[in-house]
Parts: C-alpha cells; structure tokens; sequence
C-alpha cells in the first residue's frame, strides 16, 4: 500500500523536460527511458521498482514508505538528521535568533514522535496527514485548512453541529497534541517538522492510500505552466495544488502565467475535489465546468478578470476563493451554486472590492462572504443572510452604513466581521484618507470574536469595550486621538491584538498595560511610523503573551524596561530594527531580550 506526494520542483522537472538535443545521445536515451518507465510504473503501481527509479533519477518527487517498513522511517529521519548536523550551522548569534520552540515542546525522541501519531484517532490522524500535504512549503490559514478538509470529506457532520465547527475543534486539538503549531497571531498553522516528516514518510490504511491506479491522491505542483505530467490523464486525483513560478520567493524567473492549455489538461482531471491554484493564470476555460465532482476552488493571485459562465455547473462547490484577482464583478451565474458556503474576495490592485450580483440572498448556505462591495442595494440584501458566520465588507460609507449596520445586527450567528471604510482622497495629499460613518449607534452580534476595522474612527466606539467573547480585534489607520489600550485590557477573552498606525504616539509608558491588564493576550503587535520609545511595562502586565511584533516602527529606538519580566514571552519580531536598538540590543540591554527563545528581524534600510 502506498501514497505519492508530488513536488515537482522547477530545476529538476525542466532539467529532464528539456529538448532531447541538449543532452548527449546517452543521456537523452535514459531520460526519455525514465519518464516512460515512470509513466509505467505510475499506473501498474509497482511500489518497488517505482521508489528505486524515484530515488536514483527523480528527487524532487517525495513518497511515502510502506505501513510495515518502520525502519526505513526510522533511519530516513535520522538520514536527515544527520546531514543537518554535518552541514556548517551559522554564527552562534544567528542561531539564537532563529532558534525554534521544538525542544521546549518536547519534540526530542523519535519514539515519542511515532508512538504519538500512532495512537491518534483516526480521523486526527487523516487530517494530519492531509494538512502535511497542505503544508509541506508553507504555512495556512487556519480557516482554509478546515475548508480544505470539509471538501476532501474527512470532516464528518455530527448531529446537530455545522461541519466548520467540528473542523475547527480538529484543528485545535491538534494544536493542543502539538502536531499543529500556531504561528503570530493565530491566524495560520503549520506541521512541525517531526510530525510532518512522520506524516509524509508513513502509511496509513485509509483513503490516501493508493493500491491501484484509479485509486485516489493528491498532488502538488510547483511549475511555470510550460508542462504538465502527462500521468495526469490515467490518474484518479482528489486534491491538486499549483503554485506557480513568480509565488515561489526564491524565483529569480520572470513572471508568467498558467497557460490556456495547461489549465485545459488540469480540467480533464474529473475526479478533483479540490483545485487551488496559487498564481497567474492566463483564463479559467470554459472546461472547467467539466469538474462536476468540485467542492473547492481556489484561484489566488490569479489576475484573471473574468470567471466562465461554465462555473455554474459546479453544483457541489462549497468554496470559491478568488481573492488578489483583478474581477470587478462575481458573474451572476453565482447565483444557481446554491451549495456555496464560503466566498472569498478581493482584487489585486489596492487590495480592492469586488461587487456582486443582485439576487445574492439566494445563497441561504453561505457562511463565509469576504471582499464585496455592500453598496447599490446589496447591504440590504444581507439581512437575509442570517446565516452567515463570516462577512467582509470593504469600501464601507455614509450612503449603505445604515443598511449594513441594520444587517449585521440580524446575523445572530456571526462570528467575524471586517470593515473597511471608503477612501477618500484630497487635492495636494500624496495618501487617501478614510473615515467610518458613525458607528456608535452600532451593536455587535453576541458571538462576534474577531474584528477588523480598517479606516478612521477618532474615537474608539464604546460597545468595543463590552464585546465579552471578543478573542481577535485588528485596528488599522483608525486615527485615534488616544492609546486605547487603557480601555482594551479588561477584554476577558481578547488573546490577538493589533494595532497597525491606530494612533500617534512618540512615547508610550506603563499606562500602556497596568498590573494583569490583558490577561489572556497571546499576541500583540504595533505598527507605528511615530513611535520612538516604549519606556516601561508594570510587573504582572501581559502575564499570558507569547509573542510580541513591532512592525514598520522604523523610529523606534528603545525597548521597555520590564520587558525582561514577561517569562511567557518566546517571540519576538522587530522587522526592521533600527540600527540604535540593535546596538542597545546587542550590548547593555541584551538583558531584555536574552530569555526569549525566537528572535526575527530584518536588515534595516535606512
């Protein structure tokens, strides 16, 4: 029994797909050999001989071993572990600030490593597996890794719960088994190294594995869409990833998109339950309308300006993710896919809105409605969306604020909602300005816990201060004409702060945080072009933060004295540092910074 995860990483894949006259007769005769032996051997899944010709010409494809070879787990971690230790490691100052949380949190022993992800239940373990997949180059969204496990059907629905919700507790109790990692603001994942590395290596008996060639698994391609595997064609595919040339950040390639014909060979595969493209795409054809079986379809940072009126035959999409596209309209197609649960938004340029069908009401399964334009009608619309657990709204002003407000009070299930007031731009002002209608008047639905609110508020509205199950609240540009925090820090629940340019401060002091102020803050990041200095934290402030980012403080030059106290505290970002603080850093304050295990910063550019 075995599972294949494809990675077919661009130097290597071109390095065999290249011109058979670029390479000596010999040489040219083995490669067109190899690429039909592995055709072969693909689909008459002859595991042995497929994992020696993978091992001695191929390594960009990473599989996994049989269920009953554990040693070959065993000594292929230590293989890896041991080509680390001898590889030349950095200054002794570069690994302190790089250094990782793995052995605070255990992750020491092999056998403890194994013994842990054998006793999983089933069902942690398959989402496990499948977000090693999802996370094998980067980190992902905590949201999206429940999306994606909704539409691969390893969520099961349990009586009388929404299968986000059973999604959401899988992942949780994986990050508390620590086979999960939260990263900053919680906001994204990842699979730490050990268990992934066990995941991808080893074999369970369940729906990954592979025994014949119509059986079904998952793929993912980093590629410049000159090519596609022409296995494609005779495999049974559920889940395929593509991320494209100009996404991958240590490509020096010129960018392109995927081609016409390329995304016309990934529509032919009818089995995909889940497609999600990361990069430019010259067109969505009309094939993909072929994807009957299709419960996912992500198309990030595609830059396409029209989706196909063929979408609307995917009557089984739970998702739809168009965000960083250059759409200015969602087709009204839309309209007949009445199983969608989450639509996610925004255009490419300014991070911008896009509008959407009258009618929108009929999407009665929607959960999820990011990046629209609440304008024209559509605000009031959005009242019969009670449903709706997550709502993003940008480009909100005076002329629809009454509407949408009215709107968001009836959605008793809400859970997170953005706003983003409408810019508005002055004669002889290099930057726009934006300003929130009044939003006093405003009362936020009970379960709300995350908030976003991007554009001027002066003052900070009062029903913030009472929203009791509030856990993430983002306030960005708001203008404010004082710190907030003093009003902020008896929020009980409240665990993810940030405050991106809320308000201008060159000093801030121990008013800041008062002894057990926050008491359950997690993170807390500031952004700020005014601030200088922070001149002191209160013993017992923040006696629960972990992680801690100044962020584009660029005239920051002294860190709290009190800092050194928080012993919670394992992170911190300083991206980028001024060239003072690093000296201060460094040298006479180094005792501020030197109990905390993860240090990042970046070069200053001054």
């Amino acid at each position: 029994m075995w599972s294949i995860h494809i990675d077919l990483a661009l130097e290597h894949y071109h390095w065999l797909r290249r011109p058979s006259s670029s390479f000596s007769p010999e040489v040219a005769k083995n490669i067109s050999l190899t690429n039909s032996l592995l055709h072969f051997l693909c689909l008459q899944n002859t595991f042995g001989s497929f994992v020696h010709l993978i091992k001695l010409t191929m390594p960009y494809l990473n599989f996994t071993c049989r269920l009953d070879e554990r040693h070959l787990i065993d000594e292929e971690m230590l293989r890896r572990k041991s080509q680390v230790d001898v590889i030349p490691g950095p200054s002794k100052e570069a690994q302190q600030i790089s250094s990782t949380v793995i052995d605070s949190k255990g992750e020491s022993s092999l056998g403890t490593f194994r013994s842990n992800y054998e006793n999983l239940a089933h069902c942690l373990k398959s989402c496990l597996d499948y977000a090693s997949i999802v996370c094998k180059r980067y980190s992902v969204e905590k949201e999206k890794l429940v999306r994606l496990l909704l539409a691969e059907g390893l969520i099961q629905e349990q009586p009388g719960e929404i299968m986000e919700d059973t999604g959401v507790k899988i992942v949780h109790e994986l990050i508390s088994l620590g086979m999960l990692r939260e990263l900053e603001d919680g906001t994204e994942v990842e699979v730490p190294k050990s268990y992934h590395e066990l995941s991808i290596l080893k074999v369970e008996k369940q729906e990954f594995v592979a025994k014949t060639s119509i059986s079904p698994h998952r793929v993912m391609i980093r590629d410049d869409g000159r090519d596609i595997h022409p296995f494609f064609e005779d495999s049974l595919i559920q889940s395929l990833f593509i991320i494209t040339v100009e996404r991958r950040h240590s490509s020096f390639y010129p960018t392109r998109g995927l081609s016409r014909g390329y995304m016309e060979a990934v529509c032919s595969v009818r089995s995909l339950l889940v497609l999600d493209l990361d990069g430019k795409i010259e067109c969505l054809p009309d094939e993909v309308g072929n994807l009957v079986h299709l419960r996912y379809l992500g198309l990030v940072n595609s830059d396409m300006d029209a989706l196909p009126p063929t979408l609307a035959n995917l009557q089984r999409l739970q998702t739809l993710d168009i965000r960083m596209s250059r759409l200015e309209i969602l087709p009204v197609e839309i309209l007949s896919m009445t199983q969608l649960r989450h639509i996610l938004m925004s255009k490419c340029i300014n991070d911008g809105e896009i509008r959407v069908p009258k009618g929108i009401r009929a999407l009665s399964n929607l959960h999820t409605l990011c990046g629209l334009y609440a304008g024209d009608g559509i605000a009031s619309e959005l009242s019969a969306l009670t449903q709706l657990r997550e709502l993003g709204a940008k480009r909100v002003s005076e002329d629809h604020a009454s509407e949408l407000s009215e709107a968001i009070m009836n959605m008793e299930n809400l859970v997170c909602l953005s706003l983003e007031a409408e810019e508005i731009f002055f004669e002889k002002e290099d930057t726009p300005f934006s300003l929130f209608p009044e939003m006093e008047q405003f009362c936020p639905p009970p379960l709300l816990q995350k908030l976003y609110l991007h554009g001027g508020l002066v003052e900070l509205p009062s029903w913030i201060v009472s929203m009791g199950n509030l856990t993430s609240l983002y306030l960005s540009s708001s203008a404010l004409s004082e710190n907030p925090t003093p009003a902020l820090q008896s929020l009980p629940k409240l665990r993810h702060l940030t405050l991106w340019n809320a308000y201008k401060a060159k000093q801030i002091g121990k008013e800041f945080c008062k002894a057990g102020g926050f008491p359950v803050l997690e993170t807390l990041t500031i952004a700020s072009d005014f601030l200088v200095e922070w001149t002191e934290i209160v013993q017992g402030a923040f006696p629960s933060l972990k992680c801690l980012g100044l962020r584009n403080c660029l005239s920051l030059k002294f860190l709290p004295e009190g800092l050194q106290t928080i012993s919670t505290l394992d992170e911190l970002h300083l991206s980028p540092m001024h060239p003072d603080l690093a000296r201060r850093l460094s040298g006479e304050e180094n005792y501020k910074i030197k109990h905390i295990s993860q240090f990042w910063t970046i070069p200053w550019i001054g």
